[in-house]
């Protein structure tokens, strides 16, 4: 079994690879999906024990070394690492795939008696761009099993030569089904086909985001207290200590009456 928690890869800027994981047993096939063509190879290339992760656990079988890994998986059609040339034979393809097969596997380097065996003479004499997407699907995956010590089997992009995924799923579903020689099968795809049911993960499904700072509540501003005055009473002016008394008037009786006297007196 394939097991991969939290793969990841540095890329220069951001992430090449985010964080992944998945699962795939023997016998099983995988779809993959993801939007980048960058970030599908990388997987792919991880997958297949081709490049280091940054972070992560890969595993097969029992072991995480990645040589053996390496050893056990076939990267199928990577763009731009392992596609076959467009404007190369499918004779020529097919000896020079034959001929990384470790020398105790391959027999012969003639690609005339396997292009019979494995019946793909009908396209012998054609170019590898004039091959139908499912036959070229077909050949590719062919010549990776050619290896006994294949049993994972990493096919990046197939559905990238045609939008019909009858040309790339049902080839692939038969390879991971094949009861004499069960693989397991993981198919790195832009998008899951719409009927699918089966086993798929999606590229960065790991990915973990710091959790977002919680918004404290604005203090509530205390609305400033009422000051209630007192009511302000007229000022008075104060009262002189010694005011002036009025003079009390003299009558005009009390007048003549003293003259009297003052005449008397004389």
């Amino acid at each position: 079994m394939l097991s991969v928690q939290q793969l990841q890869i540095n890329g220069r800027r951001g992430d090449l690879l985010p964080a992944t994981s998945l699962q795939v047993r023997r016998g099983e096939l995988l779809l993959v999906a993801g939007e980048g063509q960058d970030q599908r190879t990388a997987l792919a290339l991880a997958l297949s024990g081709r490049m280091k992760p940054s972070n992560g656990v890969l595993s097969w079988d029992t072991t995480t070394k990645t040589k053996k890994i390496r050893l056990a998986s076939a990267l199928v059609d990577s763009p731009g690492v392992n596609e076959p040339e467009q404007h190369l034979s499918v004779r020529d393809l097919v000896t020079e795939d034959l001929s990384l097969i470790p020398r105790r596997y391959r027999g012969a380097l003639l690609s005339k008696p396997w292009l019979k065996v494995n019946s793909f003479e009908d396209i012998a004499g054609l170019w590898i761009e004039q091959i139908p997407a499912a036959r070229r699907l077909e050949l590719l995956t062919a010549l990776a099993l050619a290896d006994p010590a294949t049993d994972l089997l990493v096919v990046d992009s197939p559905d990238r030569h045609s939008a019909d995924q009858a040309a790339w799923l049902p080839r692939l579903q038969a390879l991971a089904s094949d009861a004499g020689r069960p693989l397991a099968v993981v198919a790195v795809v832009s998008a899951l086909p719409d009927n699918w049911t089966g086993a798929a993960a999606v590229i960065g499904n790991s990915v973990t985001h710091p959790p977002e700072p919680e918004t404290e509540a604005a203090p509530t501003q205390a609305k400033p207290a009422v000051v209630v005055e007192p009511a302000t009473e007229p000022a008075t002016e104060p009262k002189a200590k010694h005011a002036a008394q009025p003079a009390p008037e003299t009558s005009a009786a009390a007048q003549a009456e003293s003259e009297n006297l003052q005449r008397t007196a004389k």
